[in-house]
């Protein structure tokens, strides 16, 4: 329904008429906000499309064609339903900073006004605290070695007829230095954050501690003879797959008898949904040796 024409030289006198032409009036600048509204939300959508950081593959044309069927309407047709949702520009994420992790322990630092300074500088009267204004601050704390000192407990019978001593708990190196903490570090350092135990000696040594390149490749051996029980027993679980899924990929070797690094092979063997388990698998090359040595025991589908 269109507004009542108004004419601007004789407005109407009585009352009622008068509320139903502001009524009419309000509909119409109602219906024309939602219409502005739909028309910012294009052409947000537009800008975005166009110069938006990543924005997705959209004929902008289309996006014109929408805007100039909208104002074709509201010039052709009737107003929108007043009671018709409005298109509402979806928020945009904000850049701010994120909070910190709750779970990330917290050390309270105070800093408070020295004693000269809490007094009044008007009337000299001594300042009541009445808060404090807490901001956060991201810190780094430098892993630290620390020598544990172990001390087992002996027992002697006065009479010389027994010595006891306490047993120490069991240690992934019997007799050998390193704690399993460290031998974790050391680990996950190489093979997870792909930290060359060369650069990790560099490291211990900056913090006094000389451990060459060579002890810690022995640290591994021993670590990986840990493991070994449950590597074995997941490659088990992957060769009873129906299906197994495998793929090599070349990894830069260090060989310091040659002057540059060589391309070894680390093969990923991937069980289903079954056997969800995926197993690695080191090889100097790429011929089918490796492959066939892993697969030996079982025949299906690869």
């Amino acid at each position: 329904m269109s507004p009542t024409p108004i004419d601007r030289d004789q407005l109407p006198s009585d009352p009622l008429v008068l509320q139903r032409l502001v009524r009419e009036l309000l509909d119409e600048r109602d219906a024309q906000a939602r219409q502005v509204a739909r028309l910012q939300h294009w052409l947000t959508k537009l800008l975005r499309a166009r110069y938006g950081p990543s924005r997705e593959r959209v004929d902008e044309h289309q996006l014109f064609l929408f805007a100039a069927a909208a104002l074709a309407a509201h010039r052709d047709g009737p107003p929108p339903d007043p009671a018709s949702p409005v298109a509402v520009p979806p928020a945009r994420r904000g850049h701010g900073r994120q909070r910190l992790p709750k779970q990330l322990p917290r050390r309270q630092v105070t800093y408070d006004l020295p004693a000269d300074e809490q007094h009044c500088p008007t009337c000299q009267a001594p300042l009541t605290r009445i808060g404090d204004e807490v901001s956060e601050r991201l810190e780094d704390v430098p892993a630290a070695l620390v020598v544990l000192e172990e001390r087992c407990a002996k027992y002697a019978c006065p009479k010389g007829c027994t010595l006891r001593t306490a047993a120490k708990p069991m240690q992934p190196i019997e007799k050998g230095l390193p704690g399993p903490g460290l031998l974790a570090q050391v680990a996950v350092s190489k093979y997870a954050d792909h930290l060359p135990l060369h650069r990790q000696t560099q490291m211990f040594t900056r913090q006094g501690v000389t451990l060459s390149r060579q002890t810690l490749c022995d640290w591994m051996g021993r670590a990986a003879s840990l493991v070994a029980p449950l590597v074995n027993l997941m490659q088990q679980q992957v060769l009873q797959s129906k299906a197994l899924q495998t793929d090599d990929t070349p990894v830069a070797v260090l060989e310091p008898s040659l002057p540059r690094t060589k391309t070894g092979r680390i093969w990923t063997y991937v069980g289903d949904g079954q056997h969800p388990y995926t197993v690695y698998d080191y090889t100097p090359d790429r011929s089918r040796a490796g492959p066939d040595q892993f697969l030996e025991p079982v025949t299906g589908y690869l």
